[in-house]
């Protein structure tokens, strides 16, 4: 059975990258473009991946991500967080609010796969 990717990320050509990376490789990738959409989604459908951009309408990525892990039910769902501040200080808040990866936008499709299928087989074993 395919991986499936919750994908939250408001900015439609990103979601049209993330696909045209992602679907190719069999995973089934859902989209929603708002913080709250995204956290909602997220505690209904149970993704084994989620993807995570931090500048969002609604809620940003960071309360997303602290929802989801002070939730009994989704603590341990693995999170990448996407974002297009490359400065470390994203990645040590990333790693200080539980995000399993931070990746950089603009990303190269390759390397993006491969974070996503480490995460998913992590997720899996």
């Amino acid at each position: 059975m395919p991986s499936r990717i919750l994908v939250v990320e408001d900015s439609p050509v990103i979601q049209r990258l993330i696909g045209m990376t992602l679907k190719p490789a069999g995973y089934e990738v859902e989209f929603c473009g708002s913080g709250t959409d995204g956290l909602d989604r997220a505690r209904a459908s149970r993704p084994d991946l989620l993807i995570l951009d931090i500048g969002l309408p609604g809620m940003d990525g960071w309360e997303v991500l602290e929802a989801l892990r002070a939730d009994e039910e989704t603590r341990n769902m693995p999170v990448m967080v996407l974002t297009a501040h490359g400065r470390a200080s994203v990645q040590d808040q990333a790693d200080l609010k539980g995000a399993n990866l931070a990746l950089s936008k603009p990303f190269d499709p390759s390397d993006f796969r491969d974070a996503v299928a480490l995460l998913t087989q992590a997720q899996a074993a």
